[in-house]
């Protein structure tokens, strides 16, 4: 019998996941920072390559507009994000192909942008190979082309470990198991030997708490992320070797964190990296200095510089709204160097800008006109500490959100129905952002009891709890379950009023509700 899966895990379906670094709003917002330009305007044609369950897929076709493209070869997932392109109505074809069937296709568009998220470390050379074909054949000159993958020196100590699991997957436990308990005793092995003050370990110690992370994942996301037959981190200077091929040039981290040193990078690591006029050593030379794991890159096919007086109207016609309500945003930020304090005469004004009339979107300039006391460095600087942060997303133009609108009102219908029996789906689609947004599952319920004519929190809260308690499910609390009733309407009610108070304006803003 044919193995048209390739080595790749099947046997557990993947997360239900929603990737933000797949939004075409958040590949423009790091080409505009880095000044390259690219084919973007009228109709946006868009490739997703192994898209899984399709939600991100969905919601980007349905937020965005446009014509979106998935191509996944799994046909369950297929069928999954068919089902969500059928209750949007977007304009999204859905392929049950191998990349293989795909590369060999004769009537695909010309892309915009061909995305891959994760994808390209778990597969094998050959379909590698198929994907730089798309690209080349597929990808309009111009076009963007995004890829994440697992690389080094980042991921180098912990290549023996994931060898390690797999080799006990293969030789120990029983295939008639199931995977999930060949995972299980896979990572049990795993701490045994680390508990065993194995050498390994002990020259490693940050792989324990590696390990220790792993166990606590969900099974479905550790089974694709470790157990493929094919699992190839990758260096930087590998794949630009590889992408050259499609005559694709690095362009810009869509992470962007990324693209300010001042938080990542002591100054002499900033002076020894900005020496490197090579591009491919620079990055390369930037993995190792902050021990680089994971990259979220966009590539672009003849990459030309924008002038600065192109890059400053794009980016001051660019729109802006919060992720959250202002109350909830410190003034603190991760970087690699460790937590950055944010200087608040900087921004709370800025964040009291963008809260301001409602939380409404609001471009670079009207920002500027509102923040006189602000340089326009300081002001463009902040939205994009902030937007690195998750805090603030760029966003569409009232036309633009207009016209999303009508396909995101009826895939989040869809979505909020399907969280009446689970909790697998933790976003909507939001026309403003053109994008995913974080909300629960008994949000989503709220909000499905609030769009049915249901005004208060008592009644959302009676409506879910009618909808759990027949299922029999109840809710955890610090991680025990809640068996009386009464405590399980405590905790919705609790939940419910946050939600009224801190959920509801943001959503509105983002009309997701």
């Amino acid at each position: 019998m044919t193995d048209w899966t390739s080595g790749y895990v099947t046997e557990i379906g993947y997360t239900h996941g929603y990737y933000a670094e797949l939004k075409p709003l958040l590949m423009r917002q790091a080409l505009v920072c880095q000044g390259v330009r690219h084919r973007w305007g009228g109709k946006l044609r868009y490739l997703e390559l192994g898209f899984g369950q399709g939600l991100s897929l969905n919601i980007h076709a349905a937020a965005t507009g446009g014509e979106f493209w998935g191509c996944d070869f799994n046909p369950t997932q297929a069928a999954n994000a068919q089902e969500l392109a059928t209750a949007s109505g977007a304009n999204v074809t859905v392929l049950d192909a191998s990349f293989e069937e795909l590369a060999l296709r004769t009537d695909l568009p010309a892309f915009d942008v061909i995305a891959l998220h994760g994808i390209w470390s778990w597969i094998s050379d050959v379909n590698r190979r198929h994907i730089v074909e798309i690209a080349r054949r597929h990808l309009a000159v111009g076009g963007v082309f995004y890829v994440s993958y697992n690389t080094t020196p980042g991921w180098s100590p912990a290549m023996p470990l994931r060898h390690l699991m797999t080799l006990h997957t293969e030789f120990v436990s029983g295939k008639a198991s199931g995977l999930e308990t060949r995972i299980d005793a896979a990572l049990g092995f795993a701490q045994s030997l680390a508990d065993s003050n194995a050498a390994y370990f002990q020259a490693n110690p940050a792989l324990a708490e590696r390990l220790k992370k792993i166990k606590s994942q969900p099974r479905n996301y550790v089974a694709h992320e470790y157990f493929n037959a094919d699992w190839h981190p990758m260096a930087f200077s590998d794949m630009a070797e590889h992408l050259s091929e499609a005559k694709l040039s690095f362009a810009a981290s869509v992470h962007l964190l990324d693209h300010i040193d001042a938080i990542n990078l002591t100054p002499d690591q900033q002076k020894l990296l900005q020496a490197q006029s090579h591009p491919v050593l620079r990055e390369s030379v930037r993995d190792y200095l902050v021990n680089q794991q994971f990259r979220r890159d966009l590539w672009v096919k003849g990459p030309r510089p924008m002038s600065p007086l192109v890059q400053a109207e794009l980016a001051q016609s660019q729109s802006y709204v919060l992720a959250t309500t202002r109350e909830a945003i410190p003034l603190k930020v991760q970087g690699l160097l460790g937590e950055v304090e944010l200087q608040s005469a900087v921004y709370n004004p800025l964040l009291d800008a963008l809260a301001a009339k409602g939380y409404v979107a609001k471009t670079l300039a009207e920002l500027r006109t509102l923040l006189t006391d602000l340089s326009p460095q300081q002001v463009a600087e902040g939205l994009l500490i902030l937007s690195g942060m998750g805090r603030v997303l760029p966003a569409q133009t009232p036309e633009a959100t207009r016209a999303a609108k009508p396909a995101c009102d009826r895939l989040n219908t869809h979505l909020m129905k399907q969280a009446m029996h689970s909790g697998d789906v933790a976003y909507l689609a939001s026309p403003v952002a053109g994008g995913g947004i974080g909300v629960n599952r008994f949000q989503q319920l709220f909000l499905k009891s609030l769009n049915a004519g249901k005004k208060s929190p008592a009644e959302w809260v009676q409506e879910t709890w009618n909808i759990i308690a027949a299922q029999g499910q109840r809710l955890t609390k610090d991680g025990k379950i809640m068996a009386a009733p009464d405590e399980n309407v405590a905790e919705l009610t609790t939940q419910a009023l946050e939600f009224e108070a801190k959920g509801l304006p943001i959503l509105r803003a983002l009309q997701v509700a």
